[in-house]
């Protein structure tokens, strides 16, 4: 039997998401925070801002009213931008339903507070809101599962009948999800991909070889790692769905905004030109400021993480950092 779910966020991943979910034989309540979105979502059953191409399920329901996305609602899903879901989160606080299972499918660490969704969730709707709280997380890009690729994922959740209820709402033929009971590490993979998706951007972007890719790739999983045990997350988690999986998709597909911004860069655009030009939020950017002072208040080294910061945000060359990076003090591999 479906359950009532509502959806907060209707760019690609969140519209990919809710139709999934609709399909799956679900009651959706899509949000979206555009007027003219909604309305096209409404009468023509597309989404040509975010995932053009795409047929929405007729029985998807869209709205402008962001109340309406969790009242009386079971599962609510939030696909925001994690900048701005402190705000979302905050706004419906007085009228979220207590027994629902929040599932978080946005992936960053908030750049004025450096917290995670998790710790948003905590501080907007009550500590004991992350009994009912789930992060999803995997190699998954929109447009693959909006097709109906086969794709997998991770749901992650300290309370287990959460992520059990996650996993069994999302599965399907083509979806199909796994459990885990760490969702910090989860989190967190999610998160700091993102920031080396752009290196390995940069370094495609700067006309470098299959060698430095695969290098940027493995030892940014050393990084993930040593900021995970720090903040009490698992190494295996960074092994599996949401760690190395998402890691090697987002730092070789062509479909990762992140990679793209790091590819421009390379070339030789400015930051500035880069975000001008897009419509869809590439989330390394800003998590990229957040992992690095994260990282120095957790005492952590992430070489590669923080050249991309210095790129980003203190206008440092890029083959400079490269430089950098390529005569640091000689090492063991796990030191």
């Amino acid at each position: 039997m479906g359950m009532k779910i509502g959806v907060i966020g209707a760019g690609s991943w969140g519209t990919a998401l809710a139709n999934l979910l609709a399909g799956n034989g679900h009651e959706v309540v899509l949000w979206a925070y555009e007027p003219e979105l909604v309305e096209e979502m409404t009468r023509q059953r597309s989404n040509s801002l975010f995932l053009p191409g795409v047929s929405l399920h007729p029985d998807l329901i869209c709205t402008g009213e962001l109340s309406r996305s969790v009242l009386e609602r079971e599962l609510v899903l939030l696909v925001a931008p994690t900048q701005v879901a402190r705000g979302l989160l905050s706004t419906l606080a007085p009228c979220w339903p207590a027994e629902a299972v929040l599932v978080n499918a946005s992936k960053g660490i908030e750049l004025t507070t450096l917290a995670t969704v998790s710790d948003i969730v905590a501080q907007t709707l009550g500590a004991g809101m992350l009994e009912h709280y789930v992060v999803l997380s995997g190699p998954t890009f929109a447009r693959e599962v909006a097709l109906g690729l086969p794709s997998l994922i991770v749901a992650a959740s300290r309370n287990e009948q959460a992520a059990r209820l996650a996993q069994s709402a999302f599965s399907n033929q083509t979806f199909r999800v796994y459990t885990s009971d760490d969702p910090v590490g989860v989190e967190l993979g999610g998160a700091i991909k993102n920031v080396l998706a752009i290196a390995a951007g940069i370094s495609d972007g700067l006309g470098f070889g299959h060698n430095t890719r695969a290098a940027l790739i493995t030892r940014g999983l050393v990084e993930m790692r040593r900021l995970g045990r720090a903040m009490g997350a698992r190494d295996e988690s960074f092994s599996g769905l949401a760690g190395m999986g998402d890691l090697v998709l987002t730092c070789t597909g062509d479909l990762s905004r992140n990679r793209t911004v790091g590819m421009k860069l390379g070339q030789g655009m400015t930051l500035a030109a880069i975000l001008a030009e897009m419509r869809m939020v590439a989330e390394g950017v800003k998590t990229s400021e957040s992992v690095y002072f994260l990282a120095q208040s957790k005492g952590v080294e992430m070489p590669i993480c923080e050249k991309v910061f210095e790129i980003l945000h203190r206008d440092k060359p890029a083959r400079e950092a490269v430089l950098e990076l390529m005569t640091r003090e000689l090492k063991a591999e796990y030191a």
